[in-house]
């Protein structure tokens, strides 16, 4: 297929109440781009990728840490993260952000 879209990537996911949902939107062997939708108060603990990723917020507020700096994030935020950088996500208030990891 030599093209993709997607009209709207935050209707995606629905956020649900208390909750961390995703959906995979692409994957390729160079790419795999996942929306996720974050109820408030949701969190992905500090973990790390093994590729390249880049984080756009599509809506609402996250609090994100990267290799130790707390960056607040709302939509429009966009983020790019070498591969094993050590990072978490805090939905402040409901949000969606589209990640895309990237491999080498």
């Amino acid at each position: 297929m030599p093209h993709i879209a997607v009209a709207d990537a935050t209707s995606a996911v629905a956020i649900q109440p208390g909750a961390i949902v995703s959906k995979v939107i692409h994957r390729d062997r160079q790419l795999n781009v996942t929306v996720f939708g974050l109820d408030a108060g949701e969190e992905l603990t500090q973990h790390r990728a093994s590729s390249a990723a880049i984080v756009q917020v599509l809506a609402g507020r996250l609090r994100l840490t990267a290799d130790g700096e707390e960056l607040d994030a709302g939509p429009g935020f966009w983020l790019h993260m070498a591969p094993e950088t050590p990072h978490a996500v805090v939905a402040v208030e409901p949000a969606v952000m589209l990640l895309t990891l990237v491999r080498g």
